[in-house]
């Protein structure tokens, strides 16, 4: 009883006095500004923990002194008034807290603009507004630039993904780098992938990312391998398998190339599944069968060139047909048969094509036979004049051989001088064997090497398909290689490494 008499004695001397202090000031808009201050604190947590790690506090959208409703409008209208002197337009701010000031909306205002962006770019994405400048802004760019990202290109990225801003440090952004890092993208090329892709800093790890990597995996793709095509082609994180990656596989799948060389395909090109199935795959696909190229070969043209599943095809192959018709007397079956065998002419520079086709008639031999030699060996439009010269010299004075023979085995020109034609005439020669170019250069070392051992010369088939990126194939002799047997999923997977 005494301890509640003294309880109720201290509470009559104490509440009068405040009740004074409102009554003294009836028309303050702000009558708790007038209690003592030792009476009315605002707690923000302890000191040692707001210091721990003070660029790492999740973003927060409270600034400034607490402000009775009224102060917040007047506040709100002041605020706007100032973005609208500067061409920036509010109204997506209604349903944010705003800072307290028009100042420290200056200060926001004035550092992005300092990063480089403009009126515009504030516009486009206007509730970046909400982010502090010490809370937000200098912590997530601070990481940035220590995860690779050059300052000069921080402005940049802002523009490209404001919503980075208003990310946390640990919580978002170190996560996510941490997941690349686990995928083998290197240290150096973080920044690099991020600024290619900025959105992956907003997805979340168990989704998408994980998805279409362990789908990758699961069709052969290499995991060493998966770094490097994130590197190189970043935004195959954000596809979805369902509806994305798994159609595009099954479709190749159908036109004939096995998971294994899709696998090998996709490592070195990644960019691949970023085209679109419906409106240029297979529109590409049917284009290419529409000029002629065989369907059991539409395969091996992927395998050695993704890029034409890509392209605006139609119109390159109307432009190379047309020329090769007009300047290369090579008529539309035939174009189909260079397309075949080297799909890569579809966007070959005309000019290009035209240098060695200009060197082969310079040297006597006719428009006809130059378009018979392109059409059987179509590597020759992409060959180096000035290999070529050396090659066809050495032909006509050491070897001393008609120029019918090259017209009948053009390959000729696309093996090395000084590696394989130089070394193999001395030893025929050495034997005083006489034989043809295809009997000559058309094997492996191995198997010229049991040809100058035996007492005989092989029957010759029709001349070889050579395949860019890949090995010789004979008709009547299969694959010739070192490894007699080959069947034609590993012929593919040999190509697609190649490349």
């Amino acid at each position: 009883m005494v301890a509640r008499r003294k309880v109720l004695n201290l509470l009559s001397t104490l509440i009068p006095h405040h009740a004074n202090a409102f009554s003294r000031h009836p028309h303050d808009h702000n009558p708790f500004t007038k209690i003592p201050k030792t009476l009315f604190r605002v707690y923000y947590g302890t000191q040692s923990s707001a210091s721990k790690l003070p660029e790492y506090e999740m973003p927060s959208v409270t600034w400034g002194v607490i402000q009775g409703r009224k102060e917040k409008l007047v506040s709100r209208v002041i605020i706007f008034d100032y973005l609208k002197g500067l061409g920036i337009i509010p109204d997506e701010l209604h349903d944010l807290e705003l800072p307290s000031t028009v100042d420290v909306m200056r200060e926001r205002v004035e550092f992005l603009q300092k990063l480089g962006l403009t009126v515009d770019d504030i516009n486009n994405y206007p509730l970046m507004l909400g982010c502090s400048v010490r809370k937000n802004m200098i912590p997530v760019l601070g990481y940035l630039e220590k995860i690779g990202i050059a300052r000069p290109k921080l402005g940049g990225f802002v523009k490209n993904y404001p919503q980075v801003l208003h990310a946390s440090v640990i919580v978002e952004l170190a996560p996510v780098v941490k997941f690349l890092r686990g995928l083998d993208v290197e240290k150096d090329d973080i920044g690099y992938v991020l600024q290619k892709y900025p959105e992956l800093l907003g997805f979340k790890l168990e989704g998408t990312m994980s998805t279409s990597v362990a789908y990758l995996v699961s069709i052969g793709v290499n995991p060493r391998d998966i770094g490097p095509m994130v590197t190189q082609y970043p935004y195959l994180l954000g596809m979805r398998v369902g509806t994305v990656i798994k159609p595009m596989i099954d479709y190749l799948v159908d036109l004939g190339l096995p998971k294994k060389v899709l696998a090998r395909m996709l490592e070195k090109r990644a960019y691949v599944l970023g085209y679109d199935l419906e409106e240029t795959v297979k529109p590409n696909v049917e284009c290419l069968i529409s000029f002629g190229v065989g369907r059991d070969c539409l395969a091996s043209i992927i395998a050695q060139y993704p890029q034409i599943l890509g392209l605006p095809l139609k119109a390159k192959l109307s432009t190379q047909q047309y020329f090769f018709s007009l300047k290369l007397k090579v008529d539309p079956e035939g174009f189909a048969r260079v397309v075949e065998n080297m799909p890569q002419v579809v966007s070959l520079h005309q000019h290009v094509i035209m240098k060695p086709v200009e060197f082969l008639l310079g040297r006597t031999i006719l428009a006809q036979d130059v378009a018979s030699m392109v059409v059987k060996c179509p590597q020759l439009v992409a060959l180096r004049v000035e290999l070529m010269k050396n090659s066809y010299y050495f032909f006509k004075s050491e070897m001393g051989r008609p120029l019918q023979e090259l017209v009948e085995f053009p390959e000729y020109f696309t093996y090395s001088l000084e590696s394989r034609i130089k070394p193999r005439y001395q030893r025929l020669k050495s034997k005083g064997i006489r034989c043809s170019l295809n009997w000559m250069l058309n094997c492996s070392d191995q198997r010229f090497e049991e040809r100058l051992q035996g007492h005989y010369i092989e029957t010759e088939s029709v001349g070889p398909r050579f395949c860019m990126g890949g090995k010789l194939e004979l008709p009547g002799n299969g694959l010739v290689s070192d490894e007699e047997e080959e069947s034609d999923d590993e012929l593919l997977y040999r190509r697609t490494v190649s490349l």
